[in-house]
């Protein structure tokens, strides 16, 4: 009796992991090339802010936000600036891109989720071979914003611009809302510099 309910304890759980799995999407070949092109562009040394005063009322708002998780000040502003600049390279939202990392690693850059996903925007280790380079370090913090802010601007520009889609694809769980909640929630009551 005791074997016959672990098996079926394993096995519910099993198949909940492979329903919660993101899936691999067929993405075309010319996507496939645009991606990789976006994610080989490097202009490091630019500045994504539109002004200095702007860098510091957002580096100051943002840092009070993530002062607990990384408590080392240099690193803070340091992760800060990547952050911003790849989610502007991309047209991203920068306050929408800490919130997806405050649900997806909790700011942990060495997170790896029961499905294989990788470091601060849980990167599923697929998409190095798809547009990168299957050697691409994604616990690297540069590396991982760069993947993981090409592909949530995948995402919503097949959504069109619909977040709550978007999100919900880049989590794997479209046809859900609670991760886009979660991640919506997260950016208007605390990153969202700017609240209407």
């Amino acid at each position: 009796m005791k074997s016959k309910s672990l098996f079926l304890i394993l096995y519910i759980f099993s198949e909940l992991a492979i329903a919660a799995r993101p899936k691999y999407e067929d993405i075309s070949l010319s996507n496939r090339q645009q991606l990789r092109q976006s994610l080989a562009l490097t202009t490091s040394g630019i500045s994504s802010f539109q002004s200095s005063s702007i860098a510091i009322a957002w580096l100051s708002f943002q840092s009070q936000n993530l002062q607990a998780k990384i408590p080392n000040e240099h690193m803070r502003l340091s992760w800060l600036r990547l952050v911003h600049y790849e989610s502007i390279r991309f047209g991203l939202d920068p306050d929408l891109v800490l919130a997806l990392i405050e649900v997806e690693s909790n700011f942990n850059r060495f997170a790896v989720s029961n499905v294989g996903a990788s470091g601060l925007m849980q990167v599923m280790p697929f998409w190095r071979e798809l547009i990168g380079d299957g050697r691409d370090s994604l616990f690297d913090v540069h590396t991982n914003l760069r993947y993981g802010c090409i592909i949530l601007k995948y995402y919503l520009d097949i959504e069109r611009g619909d977040l709550e889609r978007g999100l919900a694809r880049y989590n794997g769980s479209l046809g859900e809302s609670t991760y886009s909640d979660l991640v919506l929630n997260k950016w208007r009551n605390k990153y969202k510099i700017y609240r209407p």
